[in-house]
């Protein structure tokens, strides 16, 4: 543990006093904790909501509920030694109406990575912080007086708006929320068709008193920034109220779980087990968490390590086999586990961080979800089918497995793995779904069908296909030769050169017209697609980077550093690669407005923070390992930690100066490439990692 940063010591801190931090940053700096399930708890700096998606309690539920906003405000007042009462946290009920308040706070933190903060009313400061059980539906929201004498009065006001957490912000209430109260807890329930919030407060001279209210007008601006409905309605049953002294604290328990599991952890056990559970994460990632960046993005990391709730069924058939199901949630807050993101992840978000055994539940999962040689897209959230229209996440799971295998040296795994993986590549020879399929020309992968967006450049809106990529994708075929290469590797160890040899044919015949098609000469770098609907596309992308990254590059040693440097001159940035080179008639500065504005811009031109791992892994092999320069490349990253989503990483960026972060507040695959190549960078990394 010597090289390793404890717990304790890791704080990052947010002034907040008006004169320090205008409200503004207040509004748009967010937090986020998850609770393994891929439930969570989310909100703004300031208290004050303004996404869908911002409450105390989203529950991840089983089929068919999905994800659902259980328990979205919390009103704060206290009542000072002296009679005054005085607002906090963000926002009051004021004639049936929610008014801003910001003023009181003075700090914002996460320690080990839960939110804290401080609120200076007069001589008092109140301390809040906020967990949740890991893989329970239950929160905890625990007050303490931090500093000033006698004994002040909180009264909490809960207010609920049960719907699915997508659903739109001006969906009707509940037509009636039935509120059973005894004592310091209650119950509401919406009807027998929907679960049962239970509410607790545990504290010095608790109460709560019935005062049925609608909240009315309640503006989510960020909604209505992106075009979405943006007012709507939230109820409260009534207010709890507690006694806080010096020595003293409170605590709202809001949760889906039964009472007896609500009352087997009390709040202090509560928050010992969870700061002991990133204790033991901050362990096994070992060296990977030798500093304040790198372990705070092993803990942003858990975030997205989730078993999901929905597919209960697929939990229990996985238990029989004595296995357990694990995905990765792609982003927070609207993505559910999606294939492709999940395999382009599994090794900065498992392997780097020493979660070898959850790797290889994540491998082992998806293997069962393979149809007609295809992983899952992605899951819908509240279901239990996965959706399919991806060409190239089942070439991604031949990459995550390699880097898998080269770090847990799980032979037994990839024996089992192995008739999955021939039927992928039997599925793509023969051709399979959405016109995914071998070209018998040359060799190549093709895919493409009308109205499909197929590849991770997949932004649709209603019927318009934003980059359609129809034809010969650079990025789908080196994928492909790597997929091919890593097949006849493993068959030649595992079974012998005669089961490798075929693949091994396949894979130079691809190389080979890889090199004589893809190249562009008059350009000096690659086409982006090839043989698409309108020929050959010589959009400057940084998918051609691909070609160089794997662990079995196809593109010819002498092109290397001409694709480098084009892509490093064009594509990067400090926070990612562009998605398109500037000056390209189809180029978009920014990724902002409705829905069809952000879809035209969110691969044409925007900068994705996951790029900069493929980059770097070409980067490195013509730089001789350069971990000071590329080190240099991923410091833009260290200051973002501290904006948007707070400990996390964006999932994309503006393609212009300042880079604004857009789009998901925190996504999975740009934590994992962050972090992989942050750890991978340190100058004794080989050292620390052995």
């Amino acid at each position: 543990m010597s090289d390793t940063i404890r717990l304790a010591d890791l704080v990052r801190s947010m002034p907040c006093a008006t004169k320090l931090r205008h409200t503004e940053e207040l509004l748009t700096s967010e937090w986020l904790v998850a609770n393994g399930l891929g439930g969570y708890a989310s909100g703004t700096v300031s208290g004050i909501p303004t996404r869908r998606y911002h409450g105390l309690l989203v529950a991840a539920l089983p089929a068919p509920y999905g994800r659902m906003m259980m328990f979205n405000h919390l009103s704060e007042q206290v009542r000072m030694p002296d009679g005054r009462v005085i607002r906090f946290g963000g926002q009051e009920w004021v004639g049936g109406r929610l008014e801003l308040e910001t003023g009181s706070l003075i700090e914002f933190r996460l320690e080990g990575g839960l939110p804290v903060w401080l609120y200076e009313l007069d001589d008092i400061v109140i301390e809040k912080r906020l967990l949740m059980n890991h893989r329970l539906n239950t929160v905890y929201v625990t007050y303490r007086l931090a500093r000033g004498e006698g004994t002040i009065r909180l009264k909490l006001r809960p207010a609920v708006h049960f719907r699915p957490h997508e659903a739109p912000v001006s969906t009707p209430l509940a037509n009636e929320y039935t509120l059973t109260a005894v004592n310091d807890r209650c119950e509401l329930s919406a009807g027998p068709q929907l679960p049962i919030l239970r509410l607790q407060l545990q504290g010095q001279n608790r109460a709560f008193t019935i005062e049925g209210t609608r909240m009315s007008e309640v503006l989510y601006r960020i909604e209505e920034s992106r075009g979405y409905e943006s007012a709507g309605e939230l109820w409260s049953p009534g207010y709890f109220r507690v006694d806080l002294s010096q020595g003293s604290s409170a605590t709202l328990i809001a949760s889906t779980e039964s009472w007896d599991s609500i009352n087997a952890i009390p709040p202090d056990s509560a928050a010992r087990g969870e700061s002991g559970r990133r204790e033991r994460l901050l362990e096994m990632a070992g060296p990977a968490a030798y500093d304040q960046m790198s372990a705070e993005l092993v803990l942003a990391a858990d975030q997205f390590i989730i078993t999901p709730a929905s597919r209960s069924r697929d939990t229990a058939l996985g238990s029989v086999s004595g296995d357990e199901l694990r995905s990765i949630i792609a982003g927070y807050h609207w993505f559910t586990d999606w294939g492709r993101d999940t395999m382009i992840s599994l090794d900065g978000l498992t392997l780097v961080t020493g979660r070898h055994w959850e790797a290889g539940c994540i491998l082992r999962s998806f293997a069962r979800y393979v149809r007609d040689g295809l992983i899952p897209n992605y899951f819908p959230d509240g279901k239990t089918e996965g959706v399919y229209h991806t060409a190239d996440a089942s070439l991604w799971y031949f990459h995550a497995l390699d880097r898998y295998v080269e770090c847990t040296g799980d032979r037994s795994t990839l024996r089992a793995l192995l008739p999955v993986l021939l039927d992928i590549v039997d599925h793509h020879l023969r051709g399979t779904k959405f016109g995914i399929g071998v070209d018998p020309t040359d060799g190549l992968l093709k895919q493409g069908q009308q109205g499909y967006q197929l590849t991770w450049m997949d932004a649709k809106v209603d019927d318009w296909v934003v980059t359609p990529r129809r034809g010969k994708a650079v990025e789908i075929n080196s994928l492909w030769y790597n997929a091919l290469s890593l097949l006849a590797k493993w068959l030649g160890e595992e079974r012998g050169d005669a089961e490798s040899r075929p693949f091994l044919d396949h894979a130079e015949r691809a190389r080979v017209s890889f090199n004589a098609r893809f190249w562009n000469e008059d350009l000096g770098f690659l086409f982006d697609v090839i043989d698409g609907e309108s020929g050959n596309d010589p959009a400057c992308r940084p998918n051609q980077i691909m070609s160089i990254s794997p662990r079995f590059p196809v593109l010819d040693r002498g092109h290397w550093e001409a694709v480098i440097d084009v892509v490093q001159k064009q594509l990067v940035t400090p926070v990612g690669l562009r998605s398109l080179a500037p000056g390209h008639p189809d180029y978009k500065s920014r990724y902002y407005g409705d829905l069809r504005a952000r879809d035209a811009a969110y691969h044409q031109g925007t900068v994705w923070g996951w790029l900069i791992g493929p980059f770097l892994d070409a980067w490195q092999k013509v730089n001789q390992n350069d971990r000071a320069g590329a080190r240099k490349l991923l410091e833009g990253f260290v200051p973002h930690l501290g904006e948007a989503c707070i400990g996390s990483i964006s999932e994309v960026f503006d393609a212009e100066a300042p880079f604004t972060p857009r789009g998901c507040i925190a996504q999975a695959w740009s934590v994992a490439e962050v972090l992989r190549t942050w750890v991978q960078s340190t100058p004794d990394s080989e050292e620390r990692q052995g």
